[in-house]
C-alpha cells in the first residue's frame, strides 16, 4: 500500500466525519448539545460507540504486539480485561445511579457538594491532567504509524503530522461536541470491529488455515497462556495483581473520568444508561479476546515468513507495537492494508475526539461555570467554549511532541502506569465521599494531600522489593495511591454537621 493510497483513504475517511458533523450540528450547536447531546442519546448507539472510545489505537496495536513481547506476556492482558469487566459492573450499579440522582453535567460536581470547592477543583484538575496525558499518548501511537508509513515519504516533520491530526479532529468536533461524537464514534467503532474480524480472516487465509485450525494453532502456540499464578511477589503478571489492577483502573479511568461518563449521562434515564454499560461490558470482553488472537496470529505469521519485529528508528530497540502495521502494510495484500488502516484510524480518533470534548466540557463547567443558570445564555459562552476546545488541542500537541522525544517503550504499559499515579487521588476522593458519610474534610488542605499521595506511591513502588520482601507492583499500584489519599483525607477530616447522602 503506497503512502499516497494511505493518505487518500484518510482524506476520504475524514470527509465522511465532516459530513456527519455538518448534519448533526446544523440545527443545534449550543452548549447543551455539546455537553449533554440534549440528553436524548440512544443507549444502544452509546454502548456501541463507547467500544471505540474505550479501546483506542493502543488496544489495536500495542495489545496484539505485546502478546509476543520478550517479557513473555502472552495473553496475560486478558486477566486485566476480566478485572475491567468487574469494574464496569460496579460503575453501572453504584456510580451511574449517583450521577443521575444528582443530575450532573460534570461528574466532579459530586465532589463539590460532598467535600467543598477546593476538593472539587482538585478533582477536575486531576482529570484534565490525566486525560490530556492519556489521550495524547493514545494519539501518539497512531501518529508514529502515519509518520513512519506515510509522512516520512513526503518529508513532513513529526510535529506537522501531529498538528494536522489534531486540526482534523478539532474541525469536526468543535461545533456539535457530544451530539456529533455519539454518531461518529458509532461509525468508527463499526470500522474498528470490522477491521479486527477481517484481519483475522486475512491472516488465516495467508497461513492457509480455517477458523478451527487457526484456533488450534493459537492454542498450541507459545503465545496463548492466559492465567499466571507463579511468583506472586516478584511477577507483574500474577492473576491477583492483574484482576485488582483491572478493577480499580477501570473504576478510576472510566467511572471517575468525565470522558466515558459524559456519554452515559447523555442517555435519557438511568435504566438506559445501565443497559448501555452492561451491553458495552459484554462486547468489550469479547473484542479483547479477538485482539489477543490477532496478536498470536501475527507472531505465528511473522515466524513462518521470517519477519522481524520492527525497531525504533532512534534507539534501535524492538517496537512490538509496530509489528501489526509492518505486516499489514508490507506483507499482506491491498484489501487487508485498507482494513487495517480504517481500524487503526477509527480506534484512535474515536478516543481522541471524545477526550477533547470531555476536556472542554470539564473546563467549561468546572472552571468557567457554564452550567450555572446565570451563565447558560451568555452570548460569549459558545465562543469561550470554542477557544477552550482549541486550547486543549494545542496542549495535546505539546504533550505528544514531548513524549515523542523521550519515549522508548510500548505505549500500552506506559498509559496504565501513569494512570496509577494520576487517577489514584480521584479514587481516594470518591471513596472518602461515598464511604465516610458522617465526615467531611478541611477542604483547603485537599490539594496538598492529592499531590503528596502520588509522590509517596512512587517512592513505595521504586523501593517495593526492599520494603515488601521482593514484591513488584503493576497496575494494582492505583489501589495504594487511592488508599494513601483516603488516609490523608481521614487525617484532615472533621465531623460533618449532618450525615451526607446523595
Amino acid at each position: 500500500m503506497t503512502p499516497f493510497a494511505i493518505l487518500s483513504l484518510i482524506v476520504i475517511y475524514f470527509g465522511i466525519l465532516f459530513a456527519i458533523s455538518h448534519f448533526t450540528s446544523k440545527k443545534d450547536s449550543g452548549n447543551d448539545a455539546f455537553f449533554k447531546a440534549n440528553k436524548n442519546s440512544k443507549w444502544y448507539l452509546v454502548a456501541f460507540g463507547m467500544i471505540g472510545t474505550a479501546l483506542s489505537g493502543v488496544t489495536f496495536i500495542s495489545v496484539p504486539g505485546e502478546v509476543g513481547a520478550p517479557s513473555g506476556e502472552q495473553f496475560k492482558y486478558f486477566q486485566f480485561v476480566l478485572g475491567n469487566a468487574i469494574g464496569f459492573i460496579f460503575i453501572a450499579k453504584v456510580l451511574l445511579p449517583l450521577y443521575y440522582r444528582m443530575n450532573l453535567t460534570s461528574i466532579y460536581g459530586y465532589i463539590e457538594r460532598r467535600l467543598g470547592t477546593y476538593s472539587y477543583k482538585t478533582a477536575a484538575t486531576i482529570f484534565l491532567i490525566s486525560r490530556t496525558i492519556g489521550s495524547a499518548f493514545r494519539l501518539y501511537l497512531v501518529v508514529i504509524v502515519l509518520q513512519r508509513f506515510v509522512f516520512d515519504f513526503y518529508g513532513i516533520p513529526f510535529a506537522v503530522t501531529v498538528l494536522i491530526s489534531l486540526a482534523l479532529i478539532f474541525a469536526y468536533t468543535y461545533r456539535g461536541g457530544l451530539k456529533t461524537i455519539i454518531i461518529t464514534d458509532t461509525l468508527q467503532t463499526f470500522f474498528l470491529v470490522t477491521s479486527v474480524f477481517m484481519t483475522i480472516y486475512f491472516i488465516c487465509q495467508s497461513l492457509n488455515l480455517n477458523v478451527i485450525e487457526a484456533f488450534e494453532e493459537v492454542k498450541n502456540s507459545n503465545y496463548s497462556k492466559v492465567f499466571f499464578f507463579e511468583d506472586f511477589l516478584g511477577s507483574k503478571f500474577h492473576f491477583v495483581k492483574q484482576i485488582l489492577g483491572g478493577i480499580f483502573v477501570t473504576i478510576a479511568m472510566v467511572g471517575l473520568d468525565q470522558d466515558l461518563m459524559q456519554k452515559n449521562l447523555s442517555c435519557a434515564t438511568i435504566g438506559e444508561a445501565q443497559k448501555n454499560m452492561f451491553t458495552f461490558t459484554g462486547i468489550f470482553v469479547l473484542i479483547n479476546i479477538f485482539f489477543l488472537s490477532v496478536g498470536a496470529l501475527l507472531y505465528i505469521y511473522a515466524a513462518k515468513n521470517g519477519i522481524e519485529v520492527p525497531t525504533d528508528l532512534v534507539t534501535g530497540k524492538p517496537r512490538t507495537d509496530l509489528l501489526f502495521p509492518e505486516i499489514a502494510f508490507h506483507h499482506l495484500t491491498l484489501i487487508p492494508s485498507v482494513i487495517f488502516l480504517l481500524g487503526l484510524t477509527a480506534a484512535t480518533f474515536a478516543t481522541t475526539d471524545s477526550a477533547l470534548t470531555a476536556l472542554t466540557t470539564s473546563f467549561c463547567v468546572d472552571f468557567l461555570g457554564m452550567d450555572k443558570t446565570e451563565n447558560r445564555n451568555k452570548p460569549t459562552a459558545v465562543r469561550a467554549r470554542h477557544f477552550t476546545h482549541l486550547a486543549f488541542c494545542f496542549l495535546m500537541f505539546l504533550v505528544i511532541v514531548f513524549f515523542n522525544s523521550v519515549n522508548d517503550s510500548s505505549v500500552v504499559g506506559m498509559i496504565f502506569r501513569i494512570a496509577s499515579y494520576t487517577y489514584g487521588p480521584l479514587l481516594g476522593l470518591y471513596s472518602f465521599g461515598l464511604f465516610m458519610k458522617t465526615k467531611t474534610v478541611k477542604d483547603q488542605f485537599v490539594p496538598f494531600i492529592c499531590l503528596l499521595s502520588p509522590a509517596l506511591t512512587f517512592l513505595l513502588s521504586e523501593n517495593s522489593k526492599v520494603l515488601f520482601f521482593g514484591y513488584v507492583f503493576d497496575n494494582e499500584l492505583i489501589i495504594i495511591n487511592g488508599l494513601i489519599t483516603f488516609i490523608g483525607l481521614l487525617l484532615i477530616s472533621k465531623p460533618a454537621l449532618e450525615e451526607t447522602r446523595f
